[in-house]
């Protein structure tokens, strides 16, 4: 009996597309073909590898708004949004194909007495990369453009949310010059991902929840293999009594709501000094009530669907929870009458830290803002949280932010800025925000092993 995967818009309810899917003997086969085909392609010189990138990367931009639009349809992404992603996505290759090469060259660190010590850099070997449906293109990239071009066969499960998008991405890499068995892809859903977990892999790069991720490091711990988990977050920033509040509240409203929430670093607390409080409180209302809801394929929108059914549920939960704990509801709270997953962008205020909304993961168009005293109030309630993946402050003191910043446990701190990422800059989280680095050089030099070479002339 052959297993379907069914891909719906979450916009709409309609049913695009249904495909088939993998299953535990499909995907050990899949893997032997990687293992196979892998020493050939880390063969080829690093020129070969890079030529085939850069070609993709020419196919991403001349089919870019076939892949937007397919992208929209599948996740319920603003189509603006979706192309924003595509962009950015080539300034990430760029980076890398311009970087690899420095990244993992040999370096000779000692010469002398004879004796030369290099250090030299080998692909990891075959890699399972379980992406994640809210970014694919940026969390996809992160892992299987470096792990290419390093010189790793790459097993692609793209989320069953974003099938088609990794699809898309399968075919423009085998037009392109990648090997049909140094970059396959896995179809469907946690069953799916478990078996390629389960598989004699060289590594594993998973993007998803904590708890997916708590239960692919008890699976994977035993087999001594790289494995990397990019996960949630909880991710607070402190508008300071200095700070300009309609500044800081503009750009805060867009750190929360766009991508409708569902962004891995989306501000998700926010503490204001209680001399602005009001003030920044009203300017983001305001800028709430501008963002435009509908349909995700039209320009104009803003907030699009939520991707998933069941997160609806939580984001319910959070909403009855602050109000049973005494919070005021000052917009939205509720989830929007009509076919499909619509939720409405959500403030609350008079929030604090025994609310489900303050502690735990929304992924959605919601957010709590909480009055505080000060630097040091807010500082501790930051790091109030089991999750360390971004945090910010807002000041017009840089040494003010980087006396409280320094002091966050966080893998990215912004100051006047939020939800940004920089493929020049380490990705990597503390806590239960994950393991591991995507993107800088240490993002390339994941993908490979570094070997120490003691040569001793004769």
């Amino acid at each position: 009996m052959t297993t379907t995967l069914s891909i719906s818009n979450p916009a709409t309810g309609t049913l695009i597309a249904e495909l088939p899917a993998d299953d535990a003997a499909s995907v050990a086969t899949k893997v032997g073909r990687a293992r196979a085909a892998q020493p050939a392609w880390a063969a080829r010189p690093l020129a070969e590898r890079k030529a085939a990138i850069v070609r993709f990367r020419a196919q991403v931009v001349a089919e870019l708004e076939t892949l937007a639009a397919t992208l929209t349809a599948e996740v319920g992404k603003p189509i603006a949004q979706s192309r924003n992603e595509l962009n950015g996505f080539l300034a990430r290759i760029d980076f890398f194909v311009a970087e690899v090469e420095a990244s993992t060259a040999d370096e000779n660190v000692f010469a002398g007495a004879g004796m030369t010590e290099r250090i030299g850099h080998e692909p990891l070997g075959v890699v399972a990369n379980i992406s994640a449906w809210n970014y694919p293109y940026f969390v996809g990239g992160n892992v299987f453009v470096p792990a290419l071009l390093t010189g790793n066969a790459v097993l692609y499960k793209p989320s069953e949310f974003a099938t088609l998008t990794g699809l898309h991405i399968d075919r423009l890499l085998h037009a392109c010059g990648v090997p049909d068995d140094a970059f396959i892809t896995v179809v469907g859903a946690g069953a799916v991902g478990a078996a390629l977990v389960g598989q004699q892999v060289d590594g594993v790069f998973f993007t998803g929840s904590a708890a997916t991720g708590e239960r692919i490091a008890v699976a994977v711990g035993p087999r001594m293999i790289r494995l990397q988990l990019e996960l949630g977050g909880k991710d607070p920033t402190y508008v300071a009594d200095d700070a300009d509040p309609k500044a800081a509240a503009e750009s805060l409203a867009d750190g929360a709501m766009y991508n409708t929430g569902q962004s891995c670093c989306s501000v998700e607390r926010i503490y204001v000094h209680e001399r602005i409080h009001d003030a920044f409180v009203a300017a983001f209302l305001d800028t709430v009530a501008g963002f435009r809801i509908g349909d995700p394929a039209a320009d104009g929108t803003y907030i699009g669907a939520i991707t998933r059914s069941p997160q609806i549920g939580v984001l319910e939960e959070q909403v009855a929870d602050a109000l049973a704990r005494g919070a005021e509801l000052r917009t939205g709270g509720k989830r929007i009458d009509k076919v499909g997953n619509w939720f409405e962008p959500t403030v609350f205020t008079g929030v604090n830290h025994d609310m489900l909304l303050m502690r735990e993961e929304s992924f959605g168009p919601i957010i709590g803002i909480q009055k505080v005293k000060g630097d040091d109030e807010a500082l501790a309630l930051m790091n109030d949280t089991r999750y360390g993946l971004t945090a910010g402050m807002f000041t017009r003191d840089e040494a003010r932010a980087a006396k409280l910043l320094s002091k966050v446990n966080a893998g990215s701190v912004y100051w006047n800025c939020c939800d940004r990422v920089s493929p020049r800059l380490p990705w990597s989280g503390h806590g239960d925000s994950g393991v591991g680095v995507t993107l800088s050089r240490y993002g390339i030099q994941t993908f490979t092993r570094p070997k120490a070479w003691h040569l001793r002339k004769p």
